[in-house]
């Protein structure tokens, strides 16, 4: 009777289901890991296993990639990981770092960025998308964000560029002021209350479930409070208060 290649009763992998498990080619996977961004295998005589905290760990990475870390940025960042750090820790870094994006960014050229547009973007547009940060650049290649179609339909409308600066500007300041706040307000009351407790691990599991929901709906609350805030300040303007 042949010996199987992984212990389902410890829950170990070889590298190439860890690479299915995370979504990677296994070549991506063995260089990652020969980046320290993963801990050592698990040996068993001349063959390596992987764990869940190894694919805990690619995960991690994976998120930090979303965000736009360089492979540098991230060795850096699992390296300040916590030499105690379980299963759960990485859960929460990783529930904290989730995209808010529904759609992961796409790396285009000049002619696929304009294709996307529908129209001719002249050096001055591109510079308009990026300032209302709706547009990033990655050298030669430009970087759409969810609402880029938000802010080429803005440039088609006949109302002078330096206004839609401004608005952008005062969206922008109030935004990351809002989500500064909430983050605090996240990690104080919800995050940190949570860390401080004992819990089984697959209370980490729950935990990012619940961040992730926290996360829709405080979308939704954003959109929702400033179509209040919008009507309640034309009624003000209409009385004359």
């Amino acid at each position: 009777m042949s010996t199987p290649l992984t212990d389902e009763a410890e829950g170990l992998m070889t590298v190439d289901e860890l690479a299915a498990a995370c979504g990677l080619t296994v070549r991506t996977t063995r260089y990652y890991a020969s980046l320290g961004l993963v801990p050592p295998p698990v040996r068993r005589g001349r063959m390596a296993f992987y764990d869940q905290m190894h694919l805990a760990h690619l995960e991690l990475v994976r998120a930090l990639q979303d965000h736009g870390f360089t492979l540098q940025a991230i060795e850096g960042f699992i390296q300040d990981l916590p030499a105690e750090a379980n299963l759960e820790d990485l859960a929460l870094q990783r529930a904290m770092l989730t995209s808010w994006s529904a759609r992961p960014t796409e790396r285009l050229t000049l002619g696929a960025l304009e294709k996307r547009a529908g129209r001719p973007l002249a050096p001055d547009d591109l510079a308009l998308l990026e300032s209302m940060a709706v547009l990033d650049r990655d050298g030669d290649h430009f970087l759409p964000m969810p609402n880029f179609s938000v802010g080429v339909e803005l440039m088609s409308i006949d109302i002078p560029r330096e206004s839609m600066q401004a608005a952008s500007d005062a969206i922008r300041r109030h935004m990351e002021t809002l989500v500064t706040e909430l983050t605090d307000i996240l990690h104080a009351q919800v995050i940190d209350p949570y860390r401080r407790g004992d819990h089984a691990p697959a209370d980490g599991e729950r935990m990012e479930q619940t961040v992730a929901r926290l996360r829709r709906l405080t979308l939704e609350a954003v959109v929702t409070g400033f179509q209040r805030a919008a009507n309640a300040v034309i009624r003000r303007s209409l009385v004359g208060d």
